[in-house]
């Protein structure tokens, strides 16, 4: 039977979602070390942020793999892999705070008892940061997700924390010096330090308390 018009364009549809699906449900162990072998294949292969503004940008959907465009991206993965301590200079609309909840997120994902601490200025700013871990794990394929569990549903996590049932952890806290002192985590990330009063201070108590990867990102701030 021929098929025309909407028709064709459904079968169409219909056969790229079955190939979708094909590649998003494979559980072959070699597909599983490939996908979490680097976080920059990762974040840009098998996940996916959200934009607030994909109607105003004409977006087909809220829902987008990070741009592989972006020239300064994989540099800054690879950066991310080789240096403890790394400071970023930003400007609005680079992705960057995604791509350090990203690398964060792979980490304690596919590494156990491997937590992280986010900060930034207000509870409310760093509750939206773990929510952006929340949606990279969220949007990964089903098999991904299944190979690397949650300790309990998203549902029933805290709006402040993504916990994984391997030991790891991200834990978001508001700004000040006395906010890191309870923890004593692999890595720490200050969102927007220039913002933040005591970012002077809070590095120093991360250099005290942090074993791991300490990343420090801000666009200009005022004065």
């Amino acid at each position: 039977m021929q098929l025309t018009g909407t028709r064709k364009t459904l079968k169409r549809r219909i056969d790229a979602l079955r190939r979708e699906s094909t590649t998003w449900c494979s559980p072959e162990p070699a597909r599983l070390e490939q996908a979490i072998s680097h976080p920059y294949r990762w974040a840009t292969e098998y996940t996916q942020t959200y934009n607030e503004h994909w109607q105003e940008e004409g977006r087909p959907s809220p829902y987008e793999a990070f741009p592989q465009r972006l020239p300064y991206l994989e540099p800054l993965f690879q950066v991310f892999e080789l240096e403890r301590i790394i400071w970023i200079i930003k400007s609005r609309d680079m992705m960057i705070s995604w791509a350090c909840l990203a690398y964060l997120t792979w980490k304690a994902m596919t590494t156990p008892l491997c937590g992280s601490v986010v900060q930034t200025q207000k509870e409310k700013k760093v509750i939206q940061l773990v929510d952006y871990a929340k949606c990279l794990y969220r949007r990964q394929p089903v098999w991904l997700r299944e190979a690397f569990p949650l300790a309990k549903p998203l549902k029933n996590q805290s709006d402040l924390e993504l916990q994984f049932a391997n030991g790891s952890y991200l834990v978001g806290i508001p700004g000040g010096a006395d906010q890191i002192r309870s923890y004593h985590p692999w890595g720490y990330l200050n969102d927007e330090s220039s913002f933040q009063p005591e970012a002077g201070d809070c590095y120093n108590e991360a250099l005290s308390v942090v074993k791991g990867k300490i990343i420090f990102n801000s666009s200009a701030g005022p004065g």
